[in-house]
């Protein structure tokens, strides 16, 4: 019983991938408004009424597509900012890190920098809340990293949180560059160059 209860869960994650896909690539040819669930159920290949089992509305299917590249975003991040070693080994081990995260979401991340460019966009406020919520739990867990660097005297006494968030300032404007123009800004070239640009501000002489 328990087993046959697992794969309807697998099947149903399964299904639910599609649908997300599918609404995707559609948000990605004409925009969130330029898309309806009758539209995403046939990309998908599903009964629109399966789709509205799954989710109530197009804007909750817009907001679980986000939000699951944004807590692929925070788990990675996390990860790599919860390994062993020394302060400039993680932080140059979580510049590297965002290179992976970006890339496998770039197209979730393209849509949700269209959308939410707009201020009409009137789904755009309670799904910022939840991103700020775990963006900032990520810059707080990498001022801790920097904090045991100052401590140790590896890193300049400086504001460990303030260094936090030029560090994340410093990656995201590369990170949106390689978003404009893949080929001209790869970010992956250039994250030797970003950590020496943090480390010379931030190194204790």
């Amino acid at each position: 019983m328990s087993e046959a209860l697992s794969r309807r869960e697998r099947e149903k994650k399964h299904q639910r991938e599609q649908m997300l896909n599918a609404a995707l690539a559609l948000f990605s040819e004409r925009g969130y408004h330029g898309v309806s669930m009758h539209e995403i159920a046939k990309r998908g290949e599903f009964a629109v009424g399966t789709v509205y089992r799954f989710f109530k509305n197009k804007e909750e299917l817009y907001k679980a597509l986000i939000m699951e590249m944004a807590e692929e975003y925070h788990g990675l991040l996390d990860a790599a900012l919860s390994r062993e070693g020394d302060t400039l080994t993680i932080v140059r081990e979580y510049v590297r890190a965002k290179a992976g995260v970006f890339a496998d979401s770039a197209a979730t991340l393209r849509l949700y920098v269209a959308e939410t460019r707009g201020a009409s966009f009137n789904i755009r406020g309670g799904l910022d809340e939840d991103i700020q919520k775990l963006y900032d739990e990520v810059v707080d867990r990498l001022a801790s990293v920097l904090e045991r660097g100052v401590e140790k005297k590896v890193l300049k006494k400086l504001d460990p949180y303030y260094m936090a968030v030029a560090l994340e300032g410093l990656t995201n404007a590369f990170l949106f560059c390689w978003l404009k123009d893949p080929e001209r800004h790869p970010y992956e070239k250039n994250v030797a160059m970003i950590t020496e640009l943090f480390l010379r501000g931030s190194l204790a002489q």
